[in-house]
């Protein structure tokens, strides 16, 4: 059986969406993920015009979804012309060529319109090089595809003909491509690490706001540093990451990074292209999750969220789960509920303001392990180490007499070392 859903705009780009609810799948989750389609559809400038949704026994392995389907498709593709046709999985190259002989049009798949989104939206020399990576290992496999013109060029046996040849030359300048991009992207990775480095001996607190895409994470990031980080009602709205300095009510300072967003079924290698940039999010002393708590699938997307972080390595890090968008009742309503499931968690609107000063003791609560205060009596003749606590510690209290600094301060592990020899008192953690 198929559903259709038509939309009544004429003037953007159109596009037919195609799901499969495949025997023994939960066909909630198939019309789910294809609402998630139509706003990634969306996002990419274009509209849907219409759904389909096939139920059968299993994918087809020549048309994914079977020549019978695909023929009731182009039927109704014949009456109601569209750019294009996104499935919501990914095809393989036979497929996706298959399907566009019987439909009569592009035919893209859900892995192909994110990196079309990602492709707009990157700003950054870095991502860009992501997205370009994430592309060309797309690409690579599906080469064949795109020669099918030169088929009756092509030798017998051997493939022997000049469509063979040019498809052997795109293969190896793409390979070398892929290699020439992934250098360039080890470099940005121990750039950041040497910047990582750098903040760690300044005792810098680095937290990560990771969550699903559209969850309010950008929005959360300029309320508390007062940025003005681009916000937008889309999916993907920001790409590159944002850091920013935020100061914590015990006037610890901290870095926060605004990531990039997760989906449902994000491609694998979509997220072995972002490693540069989600090694942020490894390498951070607290994970701040930012979940739409007004979303009606928010359990579906929180689960999401914690498979790719689980993919990276970092589902094991601390986490403060902040509950968004309490500004609507149905958000308040279901981050009541869901924070007796999670109890190191709070409840914000990232809009208004409302439960920010809440989030603020939280996360300092949660970095005051990472610090030592300390009562110190440093002679002024230490000029080195005094300008290092000068410039890396947080000094709450100083008073100076006769050939000494005496200071009370709170300074990272690595700092306390070198404080080694100097010390007054060691207080508690604050």
């Amino acid at each position: 059986m198929s559903e259709l859903f038509e939309t009544q705009n004429k003037d953007a780009e159109t596009v037919l969406l195609v799901g499969v609810v495949v025997r023994g799948e939960e066909e909630w989750r198939v019309k789910d993920t294809m609402d998630e389609l139509a706003q990634l559809v969306e996002s990419a400038g274009a509209e849907v015009k219409g759904r389909f949704l096939c139920r059968q026994q299993k994918i087809k392995a020549g048309h994914y979804i079977g020549t019978g389907k695909a023929e009731e498709i182009a039927d109704w593709i014949k009456e109601n012309p569209v750019s294009m046709a996104v499935f919501d999985d990914d095809l393989t190259p036979a497929q996706g060529r298959n399907l566009e002989e019987i439909l009569e049009t592009r035919v893209l798949d859900r892995t192909q319109l994110i990196l079309d989104i990602f492709a707009q939206r990157a700003n950054t020399k870095e991502g860009s090089l992501q997205v370009e990576l994430a592309q060309h290992q797309y690409l690579l496999p599906r080469l064949r595809r795109m020669w099918t013109h030169l088929e009756r060029q092509q030798g017998g046996i051997g493939l022997r003909g000049p469509g063979e040849t040019q498809l052997e030359m795109d293969r190896r300048r793409i390979e070398d491509l892929i290699r020439t991009i992934k250098r360039d992207l080890e470099l940005v990775r121990t750039r950041r690490a040497e910047q990582r480095r750098g903040r760690k001996r300044h005792g810098w607190a680095l937290v990560s706001i990771v969550g699903y895409t559209n969850a309010g994470k950008s929005t959360l990031l300029n309320r508390l540093s007062g940025a003005d980080i681009f916000v937008e009602d889309q999916l993907f709205a920001t790409l590159d990451p944002t850091t920013r300095q935020v100061e914590l009510p015990n006037h610890e300072p901290m870095l926060m990074t605004d990531t990039v967003g997760f989906i449902q079924k994000l491609p694998h290698h979509l997220v072995d292209s972002f490693k540069a940039t989600l090694e942020e999010v490894v390498e951070a002393d607290l994970i701040v999750h930012v979940i739409d708590a007004s979303h009606p699938q928010v359990e579906t997307q929180i689960d999401a969220v914690h498979a790719v972080l689980d993919e990276i390595g970092a589902l094991d890090k601390p986490m403060l789960h902040v509950f968004n968008k309490i500004d609507s009742e149905k958000g308040r309503n279901t981050a009541k509920r869901l924070m007796r499931l999670h109890p190191r968690s709070v409840a914000v609107s990232a809009l208004t303001g409302e439960g920010i000063d809440r989030l603020c003791d939280e996360v300092a609560d949660c970095l005051k392990g990472r610090k030592l205060t300390l009562r110190l009596s440093v002679p002024l003749s230490e000029g080195k180490l005094l300008a290092t606590l000068q410039k890396s510690a947080s000094i709450l209290e100083q008073e100076y007499e006769g050939a000494n600094a005496d200071l009370l301060v709170r300074v990272s592990a690595q700092l306390a070392a070198q404080c080694r020899g100097f010390e007054v008192e060691k207080t508690t953690d604050m």
